[in-house]
This record gives structure tokens, C-alpha cells and sequence, in this order.
């Protein structure tokens, strides 16, 4: 058989070294692997004594902790794959998704008897510096820092163009110049009935940081972040084109875009399970990273017992990372001054009153009513017939049914229809907000002359 991918094997003396001895001539001579060594990861209760593993062949790596043992076969093989062939009690489901998250991050396969995970290909198509930003999942806030970060790059001169990868875009990169167009409610609902998602990810990067967008889709996502299928790869190459200093990748859900980049931003919520980071394929997340922005970082989403183990989890993982603690606020791009508003959000009702009082003192409005439900087609037209006549101005994030539910509502009825970003706060961490996108900035053109 013609050897097709250099390996080394994960075995653990819990199992006789004949059937370890027989397990790798069979993978060698039915599947084609070269093991080149093998790492003991744990296990003596069937091995008499060390010199038991001479039979093997192989050079043997011995170390306790299999993090560090696998790191070293890797650097000093330097295998296409690594093989699996312990078991519980050496290697259990969290332990195996650790292993898995390193091995992957190296650029190496990882093979066990029911299970495979490829590293994602990430392809080096960017002509210019670059930054991904990549979340945990759905409304963690990766468009609004996405959106942030764009406009504090075009205030100090980076012209950044987005690339934005999401569920609704377009079926051939799109180009919206938000630097020089007026996106308005009347131009958002006439996308929608030509068809276009006018709420997706790059409608509002463009609206809402007035630069240079690209709509891209995306459908699927791996649980490494891999999507099944996107054209983003084109949106690089359209990117390539434009004028402009710095590209800004932005994710979809826990997808990331398919481009190698300069700089890693990993945008994390708060208020989701610790279990997402720290385990499943989190730690691969944060090993790719450069900084990391924990949203959310308030009462009622998460308390200072859980923001601090968040970030004790993260350091622990990738001790490099910054962690910046960040909350949301919305941000009307239009005067509110003693108008009734109905907010529309995507926001968790446990925020609800924060957002109303903060809504009320900063622009001097009155909220007679919030939706939730802006991602809820049914309910959110039910509550805008109940308050029908309440509000005079339908103010809404553009998001899910922002454009075909609530401006066309609002256009119908001749409300004044007025989009609000959603806005990161620094309140502590690591660094400031700024500083620390600025410096990743700078980080990432110096990565890329070096590449010239």
C-alpha cells in the first residue's frame, strides 16, 4: 500500500502493547498511514514497564500531560494527521475537543475510530492588510463591532473596506459604497422587494459606517468554523480592487470566513455558556485569535463571578489574548428629540428596561413600546398593530425583519422610520476599546509588509 499521509499515534497503557502493536500495522496496511512515532498519553495498568514499548518500533514520546506531548510530536514530525487510539478513562469527550482544538490550530488532521476533523483552509487571497473579526455565535455583536471598528479606521485614515459573510447575501459579491451612497428606508425596502435580504450584515456595515461594503453568503458552518459553502473567496478577490488601506473579514454566527488574515478579533457574549470557549472547539477559536472582545458584560445577561471566569478561561487557553469587557447601547443615526418611540430589537428582554431608560435620558425621547421580536416575523407584526398609533417615530436595528416588517410598516402609515446602531461601551479589561483595535491595526499592516 502507498503510504498517503504521515502520522503519529495517541496510545495509552490501559491497553496490552500486543493490541496497540497490532492496531498500528493495521492502520499502516489497510489505511495507508506511516506512523512516524507515537506519544503515550497516559495508562500503565497493562504495561509492565517502559522498555515494553521497544516493541513498537517507533520512537515514543512520553509525557503526562497530552497537550504538551502531542505539541511535541507535532513540532518534531510534523504529521498530516494525528490518530487516536486511547480511550476513556485516558481520554474523555472534553479532553478529545482539547486535543482537537490544538491539533487543528498546527494545520493537522485528527483521526479517532467514529470521528475525523479537518483543519479549516484558510486561503492567503488578501492584498492588503487584514482583520477577521469571528464570534461564538449568533447575536454575540460581531456586526456592531464589525461596524465600530471600520468607522474608528476611517477616522484615522485606514479607508477599511468590509467584507461581510452572512446567511442572507447576495449569490455574487455585492458592492454597496456607503461612503457614497444614501441608504435610506425608501432604498432598504426597494432591495427587499427586488429580492435582497436589505437587512443583511453588509446593508448595515454600510449604513451604519458609511464605507466601502461587500455582501457575501454563506451556507452552513462547520464546528471549527469552516462554512459548506460560501463565495466569500470572490468578495476577497472584489476587495483586492477597491481602493482602500486595511480589509475588515467579518463572520457569520460561529463561521469564519475562509481567508487568511493579518489579525484575529474573537467577539465572545457574556451571557453564553463558559462551556463555549472553554470546550467544543472554543479553545481553536481562541488559539487563532489576537484579541478577544467580551460582550455583554453587565446585569441581568452575566454577573462578575461569571465575566471573570470567562476570562480566567481564556487566559488559561491562549494567555496572549486581551480581554476587553464591553456592554451595548443603541445609537438612533437620527435626532429623537421629544418623539414617542417603538424600539424594535433583536436585544434579550432581560436588557429591556436598561435600553429603555438609557434610550429616554441620552435622546431625550419617550419609549412607549419594545419588540423583542424583531427576528420573529408573526410576533413582531402583532405588537406593531398593538401599539399603532402610539409611536411617531418605529426606531429599529437593521437586523432579521427590520426592512420588509418594520419600515414597510412605517412607510405605510407615514411614521418616520429611523435606524439605531448598536454601539460597544468600554467598561474595563485588559485595555481600552480603541487602543486595542488601533494596535491590532498597525499589528496587522506590519504582518503584511513582511509577507511582501
Amino acid at each position: 500500500m502507498i503510504k498517503i499521509e504521515k502520522a503519529i499515534a495517541l496510545i495509552d497503557g490501559e491497553h496490552y502493547i500486543s493490541v496497540i502493536k497490532a492496531a498500528l500495522e493495521g492502520i499502516e496496511k489497510n489505511l495507508g498511514y506511516e506512523i512516524l512515532a507515537a506519544v503515550l498519553i497516559g495508562g500503565t495498568e497493562k504495561l509492565l514497564r517502559e522498555d515494553d514499548l521497544n516493541v513498537l518500533g517507533i520512537p515514543i514520546i512520553l509525557n503526562a500531560d497530552p497537550l504538551r506531548g502531542i505539541r511535541e510530536a507535532i513540532q518534531n514530525y510534523r504529521p498530516k494527521i494525528v490518530i487516536d487510539l486511547s480511550d476513556e478513562p485516558i481520554l474523555g469527550y472534553r479532553e478529545r475537543f482539547q486535543l482537537a482544538s490544538l491539533v487543528l490550530a498546527w494545520g493537522v488532521s485528527y483521526l479517532g475510530a467514529d470521528f475525523r476533523f479537518d483543519p479549516p483552509r484558510y486561503y492567503q487571497l488578501a492584498k492588503k492588510p487584514s482583520i477577521s473579526i469571528i464570534g461564538t455565535g449568533k447575536r454575540v455583536g460581531k456586526t456592531a463591532i464589525s461596524a465600530y471598528t471600520a468607522r474608528l479606521f476611517k477616522k484615522m485614515g485606514l479607508e477599511p473596506i468590509v467584507v461581510a459573510m452572512g446567511r442572507g447575501g447576495p449569490e455574487k459579491p455585492e458592492i454597496l459604497e456607503g461612503d457614497k451612497i444614501k441608504i435610506n428606508p425608501q432604498f432598504l425596502l426597494q432591495a427587499s422587494q427586488e429580492g435582497k435580504h436589505a437587512a443583511s450584515d453588509y446593508f448595515e456595515d454600510a449604513l451604519m459606517s458609511q464605507v466601502k461594503t461587500i455582501g457575501c453568503r454563506r451556507c452552513g458552518g462547520g464546528i471549527a468554523g469552516s462554512p459548506f459553502i460560501t463565495n466569500v473567496l470572490l468578495g476577497a478577490e472584489l476587495a483586492n480592487k477597491l481602493e482602500g488601506k486595511i480589509i475588515i473579514f467579518e463572520g457569520s454566527g460561529a463561521s469564519i470566513p475562509p481567508v487568511k488574515t493579518d489579525r484575529t478579533v474573537m467577539v465572545i457574549g457574556a451571557n453564553q455558556p463558559i462551556e463555549y470557549i472553554a470546550s467544543y472547539m472554543g479553545p481553536y477559536r481562541l488559539i487563532l485569535s489576537h484579541l478577544v472582545i467580551l460582550a455583554m458584560c453587565e446585569e441581568p445577561m452575566a454577573n462578575s463571578e461569571k465575566i471573570k471566569s470567562f476570562e480566567d478561561r481564556i487566559k488559561k487557553i491562549n494567555s496572549r489574548l486581551k480581554v476587553i469587557r464591553t456592554i451595548f447601547r443603541p445609537y438612533p443615526l437620527e435626532s429623537l428629540e421629544g418623539e414617542k418611540v417603538f424600539l424594535a430589537t433583536t436585544s434579550s428582554s432581560l436588557a429591556r428596561e436598561k435600553i429603555r431608560s438609557y434610550l429616554e435620558e441620552t435622546f431625550n425621547c419617550q419609549v412607549v413600546g419594545i419588540s423583542n421580536n424583531l427576528s420573529n416575523r408573526k410576533i413582531l407584526s402583532e405588537e406593531l398593530k398593538v401599539y399603532e398609533g402610539k409611536y411617531t417615530v418605529l426606531l429599529t436595528e437593521l437586523k432579521a425583519a427590520a426592512v420588509d416588517i418594520v419600515t414597510k410598516v412605517g412607510l405605510d402609515l407615514g411614521v418616520r422610520v429611523v435606524y439605531g446602531d448598536n454601539v460597544p461601551i468600554w467598561v474595563g479589561g485588559d485595555d481600552d476599546l480603541d487602543a486595542s483595535l488601533l494596535s491590532l491595526a498597525q499589528e496587522a499592516v506590519k504582518s503584511f509588509s513582511q509577507r511582501r
